[in-house]
């Protein structure tokens, strides 16, 4: 799915490629974020710019994806649990921020609170996981990475577009994501890291003045 936007910093197009894999031609910058293998054949595409992991599950951080689009030019951004397995990255915890030419990262909180493994632990840790707000041109993208609705997203201002994801048990169910879309307010969001959708049902729950992109 291709969609296309006009910001302060030249045309961004964004490409999700499937799960939650998705490229970002950004003015003349290609940024990727967690390509997975199991969606597509990633020696296929161009090289990455800049490589966003939000954290290692191995549906995220997949070294038989990245390693066609990674060179030596590419900039890497991970989590702190994904560094070791990464080459050189730029680790961020949650709240860091870092600079890549003139486009600022923000990592963000992604975590479950009510969805767990048989253990009682959670499939995604508060602390662990990052979201990310890539900002540039005063637009803002914001990639949720894995997470349920969490009180953090009250937090963010000024989102352009959102990607959303929505699959239980590991992320958000169709509820949440409306109420999440609530609390955000982005001007666009598109549901990612689904299993199944009805995409006339969830757009009819859209608040005023989001536009849901999923045909």
């Amino acid at each position: 799915m291709l969609r296309e936007f006009d910001t302060g910093n030249g045309k961004l197009t964004v490409n999700i490629i499937g799960h939650a894999s998705y490229i970002f031609e950004w003015g003349v910058t290609r940024i990727y974020c967690d390509p997975y293998s199991e969606v597509a054949d990633f020696s296929l595409y161009p090289l990455a710019d800049l490589l966003l992991i939000t954290h290692n599950h191995y549906d995220h951080l997949d070294h038989s994806a990245f390693r066609h689009v990674v060179s030596d030019k590419t900039t890497i951004v991970c989590n702190p649990s994904s560094a070791k397995l990464l080459p050189n990255p730029e680790v961020l915890k949650n709240g860091e921020s870092f600079l890549y030419k003139n486009f600022t990262i923000d990592a963000v909180p992604a975590y479950n609170i009510i969805n767990h493994k048989n253990d009682g632990s959670p499939f995604h840790p508060s602390g662990e996981g990052n979201g990310y707000i890539i900002s540039a041109g005063g637009f803002r993208l914001y990639v949720a990475g894995d997470t349920e609705l969490i009180p953090e997203m009250s937090l963010l201002r000024d989102i352009d577009l959102a990607l959303l994801p929505k699959n239980l048990p590991y992320t958000m169910s169709d509820a949440q994501f409306v109420e999440a879309v609530a609390v955000i307010r982005p001007k666009y969001v598109i549901a990612t890291h689904f299993f199944d959708m009805d995409s006339n049902s969830l757009k009819a729950l859209m608040p005023d003045g989001v536009a849901l992109l999923n045909d």
